[in-house]
């Protein structure tokens, strides 16, 4: 019986008490608290170091951060990249690539120290190549005229010299051969001919266009005061600019259209004479296109090295002079004028007798008559 009774089974369970001053979490938390000090101190640290002008970047940037991290562009900051992958700046990030002025500040100038002269020399190369280019292309004018057969029966309405703008290419109207149709803006097939052949010449200089239209003197309509040769001339000029681009001539090539009117006639005796009725397309230098841009700054640069060329080239005269007076040589060779490029015989047309005849619709004459046109048979 004895072996029958069971001895209790006794179960002690111990309860753990965690924490107390045995415990370890308050260190992660403090470990918490010191790293985001540590990284507060040093965002002030990066912000105090920072120029008004990245400090204003920053700004900006918080704005709409959105959209400069999805489109970039029109951020913030300004300067060369430092970080791997990041922006020009610790605070910009890739495409914030607007600069941020910074205050202006006062400038002194010293007037006992002379002011740096511009680089004659890199001005005067840069000249010279342009105008070799500019007479390069004006011999392929010349050359592509002579040579087919459709424009050589033209040459005579063909001007073709350089100025102070640059290379100009005149087609004018002759008695008996009008390059639009009367009181109109509509090219006669020869004129688009001689257009489009002139469109892929131009393309081979860099240089860029400036297309002018010209009228004679002779009232457009005296009943309409809104339309008259001002407009007639805008025009003509549009027109010609269309069919240079027809004959794959780069439509970015040109930059400016003048409609100049019955203003800047050729013959000024006779402001009636058809040679006055033309299209004038110029091949522009770097002077003429600064100031059609209105470039002020290159055209200020330009102009001040034309100056100090012009006055080193008085004082290399004076020099001459004085040298060769004091050899007893006071006259000092003159150079003869120099021919122009183009040759053409004034021959005086007479006015028509009926004044009041269209512009474009001239008196046919005998076919016997002479041009007012002459081209070179050897250019220079």
């Amino acid at each position: 019986m004895a072996e029958d009774i069971q001895s209790p089974i006794v179960v002690k369970k111990i309860k753990k008490v965690a924490g107390g001053h045995h415990g370890g979490a308050w260190k992660i938390a403090y470990a918490d608290f010191v790293t985001a000090m540590m990284a507060f101190f040093l965002l002030m640290w990066l912000l105090g170091s920072q120029s008004a002008g990245d400090l204003s970047g920053i700004a900006e940037y918080f704005k709409t951060p959105l959209k400069v991290a999805m489109q970039g562009g029109s951020g913030a900051g300004a300067s060369n990249s430092i970080l791997v992958g990041g922006g020009r700046t610790l605070t910009t990030k890739v495409g914030q690539d607007r600069v941020v002025e910074d205050i202006p500040t006062k400038k002194t100038v010293n007037p006992r120290v002379p002011r740096k002269k511009p680089d004659v020399s890199d001005y005067e190369f840069l000249k010279k190549t342009e105008m070799d280019r500019l007479k390069g292309l004006e011999q392929q004018l010349k050359q592509m005229i002579e040579s087919n057969p459709n424009l050589s029966q033209f040459k005579n309405q063909i001007m073709i010299d350089i100025d102070t703008d640059g290379l100009r290419i005149q087609i004018v109207d002759e008695k008996n051969r009008a390059m639009f149709s009367v009181a109109k803006a509509e090219l006669e097939p020869y004129a688009k001919v001689i257009l489009r052949a002139m469109g892929p010449m131009i393309n081979s200089v860099p240089n860029k266009i400036k297309i002018s239209g010209h009228t004679d003197a002779l009232p457009f309509n005296a009943g309409n005061k809104a339309y008259g040769n001002w407009e007639l001339s805008a025009e003509r000029a549009n027109a010609a600019r269309r069919e240079l681009i027809n004959g794959e001539m780069d439509p970015d090539k040109v930059l400016q259209i003048d409609g100049m009117g019955s203003a800047v006639p050729v013959d000024k005796d006779n402001p009636l004479n058809p040679i006055n009725r033309r299209i004038a397309i110029i091949v522009m230098n770097m002077k003429a296109e600064a100031r059609v841009r209105g470039d002020q700054k290159m055209l200020s640069i330009i102009e001040a090295t034309e100056a100090e060329t012009l006055l080193q080239s008085l004082e290399d005269q004076q020099s001459a002079e004085d040298a060769a007076s004091q050899t007893g040589n006071p006259g000092a060779p003159v150079e003869a004028e120099p021919r122009p490029i183009f040759g053409r015989e004034e021959a005086q047309t007479p006015a028509p007798s009926n004044s009041t005849k269209s512009e474009d619709n001239p008196t046919p004459t005998s076919a016997t008559e002479t041009s007012d046109i002459i081209l070179p048979l050897a250019p220079r």
